[in-house]
């Protein structure tokens, strides 16, 4: 699945929830994350025409990138309070947006 096909439902089915209760939050989410996704990794999405003509690939590029948003979101939603006992990004997301990085500060 590419990450510009990923739904609100997508996520509601990932994080296995059957009711409509959240769909704001879930929508809020989904945005947050590819905006993550993109800000981490420096890819861009497919309908950014501003960075389309400097950068060949595009977060739709890779499929795996839906599979990280799936994760983060559900992340988003079970964690939903300001805590901190670690500062490590879960190892299966870091894994998959490392390996599409082109942010190499």
């Amino acid at each position: 699945m590419k990450i510009s096909e990923v739904t609100i439902n997508n996520l509601k089915e990932y994080a296995r929830v059957y009711h409509t209760d959240d769909d704001s939050l879930f929508s809020a989410i989904l945005v947050a994350c590819k905006y993550y996704i993109k800000g981490y990794t420096g890819l861009p999405f497919v309908d950014d025409p501003a960075t389309t003509d400097i950068i060949e690939k595009n977060c739709d590029d890779y499929e795996d990138l839906s599979i990280a948003l799936k994760v983060l979101a559900n992340e988003m939603y079970e964690n939903r309070v300001y805590t901190v006992q670690d500062d490590k990004l879960n190892p299966v997301v870091k894994s998959i947006l490392d390996m599409h990085s082109i942010n190499l500060l």
